[in-house]
């Protein structure tokens, strides 16, 4: 079967990799000039990579690292230290860890927090450790059911301590979902929770050894062309053109630089576009559907991604950081954490900003210069003094769109991968799957979209979808 996919990030390039497996010929269409989506990647005049967002792999990924095994580039991932690394700010430059001994799950996670002294404790620790208890016994069934209440409400009826998630959950929500524990779904916490308290690995992070777009969307492009699929940039969606039964006929798309508009056709139609693009471009007699009038209830986060390039080394840590700072979430001196932006002399900052829905219209010099401001706390010895460290360069990057905003209720809103247009699917991390906004979700969703169309379309030897002529 000859399937069209719109959108070259993880979901839409997962969903075409796993279509070849099952015989099939995909055709992916990026309406951008870049592989990625949400994990795109560019590089400046000066042959820097900056990227959409700081992109971290865990033990708890299986279908990740499933995908990273059948591509053969595994060795790819620079796996760090089973550690969590949180700042102190009532103590600048200082750290707390959480650190997993060899040991089997959940006793290593339990072990973790119990010897962890700075930031909570023994009664917080044991009452947090009540409060876990029906979501480690119970499983997803548990987790699901939380989904009505925000993490805070969840912490409040399990009678935990409200400077626990001062002092771990502030972080930890605004690096999962981008926003702060009273808006984040308890949902989205208790999963990531029960995967790193039951998986030995689950916690165990680690770092791309170079841009996601040349060192993890590339390989999957090419697994894809080698077996007779195709993948194209610079092809935007148009409009969705339905046939009298209200299937897709074709996809149209936008002709660029003055060109006419064309036509893509194929068997079947995959949309792999964040939820808010999908929602513009819903042909009008779907929208009446409950099925996708479920979609209203979605929609895209605002995040703003920082690199920032020093004149000298402000961090010797090979990992990633819990930042613990009202403006930023997460952060990782790249110079360390990355083979290729490897430097022994720099540091250049990758930082994730969030909440970002204030900063997101203002100006890159006004973010930056509230980041060095945030910097200053966690690095005060290398900004005073006579010879404070010098920014030498930077780039900002804001996705006004990132993964869905995941408050209470948003498990209802999230669509199953197959529709009810008998030739058209949803691929996406949006899309209803164990894992939460996130890269694993988003390559479980393609491999479950593609596993849906291999079970309803018969297996045919690959051919080519039909790119017709302008409309």
């Amino acid at each position: 079967m000859r399937v069209a996919i719109a959108g070259a990030g993880l979901a839409g390039l997962s969903c075409a990799k796993y279509l070849t497996d099952a015989g099939h010929t995909p055709i992916v269409l990026e309406r951008r000039d870049v592989l990625g989506g949400k994990v795109a990647a560019w590089k400046d005049e000066d042959g820097d990579w900056y990227e959409t967002g700081l992109h971290i792999f865990f033990g708890a990924y299986p279908n990740m690292l499933q995908l990273f095994k059948e591509l053969g580039i595994e060795d790819r991932l620079q796996w760090k230290e089973h550690t969590m690394i949180f700042n102190q700010p009532e103590k600048p430059g200082t750290y707390s860890r959480f650190d997993f001994p060899d040991l089997p799950a959940p006793i290593n996670g339990v072990m973790a927090i119990l010897r962890n002294n700075d930031l909570l404790t023994w009664a917080e620790k044991i009452r947090f450790g009540i409060g876990l208890i029906p979501a480690m016994l119970r499983g997803q069934s548990y987790v699901e059911e939380m989904d009505q209440y925000t993490w805070s409400e969840w912490m409040a009826k399990q009678n935990i301590p409200p400077r626990v998630e001062k002092e771990v959950f502030i972080a930890m929500s605004k690096a999962l979902n981008f926003i702060n524990p009273d808006e984040i779904s308890a949902t989205i916490l208790l999963t990531a929770l029960n995967r790193f308290l039951q998986e030995k690995n689950g916690s165990k992070m680690a770092f791309l050894d170079g841009s996601p777009t040349e060192r993890l969307c590339q390989p999957i492009v090419d697994y894809i062309t080698q077996r007779g699929g195709e993948v194209r940039l610079n092809a935007p969606l148009k409009a969705i053109q339905l046939n009298e039964d209200g299937s897709v006929k074709s996809f149209v798309m936008r002709g660029l630089d003055g060109a006419e508009d064309w036509e893509c056709q194929a068997d079947l139609y995959v949309s792999a576009m964040p939820v808010d693009p999908l929602k513009v471009l819903l042909p009008e007699p779907w929208k009446a559907m409950d099925y996708f009038k479920q979609l209203d209830g979605l929609e895209g986060v605002p995040v703003i991604n920082l690199h920032l390039w020093f004149d000298r080394k402000l961090t010797e840590i090979d990992h990633l950081l819990f930042s613990r700072s009202p403006l930023l979430s997460v952060y990782a001196d790249m110079s360390n954490t990355c083979r290729e932006y490897a430097n022994p002399d720099r540091s250049m900052l990758e930082l994730v900003l969030a909440p970002a829905a204030d900063w997101i219209s203002k100006s890159d010099e006004e973010i930056i210069a509230a980041t060095l401001e945030e910097l200053k706390q966690l690095f005060p010895q290398h900004f005073t003094g006579d010879n404070p460290a010098k920014l030498l360069k930077f780039h900002v990057v804001k996705t006004p769109r990132s993964v869905y905003k995941a408050t209470p209720g948003r498990q209802a809103c999230r669509p199953s991968q197959n529709t009810p247009i008998r030739n058209f699917y949803l691929t996406g991390d949006y899309t209803m799957q164990q894992y939460l906004g996130s890269m694993e979700g988003a390559v479980l969703s393609g491999k479950l979209t593609a596993r849906a169309i291999a079970d309803q379309a018969p297996r045919s030897a690959p051919t080519s979808p039909s790119l017709v002529g302008s409309v």
